[in-house]
């Protein structure tokens, strides 16, 4: 199964990885309806299944506008949307009212939409390769190994809900997509001065 992935070296290429996964994460989540009694295999499939999806996107020879409008509607249809939106948003969200984060719902979907989706074209010619999925508590991971042209494997954990059976988070090499993200939000909140409203409005624009 092959899949275009976004990488870099060490810490200063870590958005790039991101850029890849939280695309991959973003987008994959996805691949699911909701269902009760998840399981292994169907954890393990949705991630295949996933990695199939995106990768047909990618190499669908669209431009980029219309690979990015399919990006999002496979994250809109499929991603556990607004829980991936509260964890990124993390304690800045608790003061939020439920317009305000139904609106940072809507504008992070967009920005990471473009964010990640911009990057996948870039890296053709890359595999992940799914090695093993096991149950831990209330979800499951599935373990994968990302191959990219002329760099070294590194491991992807994707997270996958039990409750749901969407994908929830993302782990590179041991560091979580949705806390990285969060970082990233949070500096982008302190930036504004703590202003949401000013923040949402700018994410509609960014990416």
């Amino acid at each position: 199964m092959t899949f275009m992935i976004s990488m870099t070296k060490a810490m200063n290429s870590l958005p790039n990885r991101r850029g890849f996964m939280i695309g991959c994460a973003a987008s994959v989540a996805m691949i699911s309806t909701p269902v009760q009694a998840f399981s292994t295999n169907k954890a393990e499939a949705l991630i295949g299944s996933a990695v199939d999806a995106i990768n047909s996107i990618i190499n669908s020879g669209a431009s980029e506008a219309t690979m990015l409008r399919k990006f999002e509607s496979v994250f809109t249809d499929y991603a556990d949307v607004k829980r991936i939106a509260q964890l990124v948003l993390g304690p800045d969200g608790r003061t939020a009212s439920a317009d305000q984060k139904s609106a940072f719902e809507k504008a992070f979907q967009t920005y990471i939409s473009r964010k990640y989706g911009r990057r996948f074209r870039e890296f053709i010619g890359g595999r992940v390769v799914v090695n093993d999925t096991k149950a831990v508590k209330s979800y499951y991971e599935v373990t994968t190994t990302a191959h990219l042209q002329g760099e070294a494997p590194f491991s992807v954990v994707f997270v996958v809900a039990d409750s749901n059976g969407r994908f929830i988070d993302m782990k590179i090499e041991g560091i979580s997509l949705i806390k990285a993200e969060r970082t990233e939000v949070g500096a982008m909140l302190d930036k504004r001065r703590g202003d949401l409203d000013k923040l949402i409005a700018d994410l509609k624009t960014m990416g």
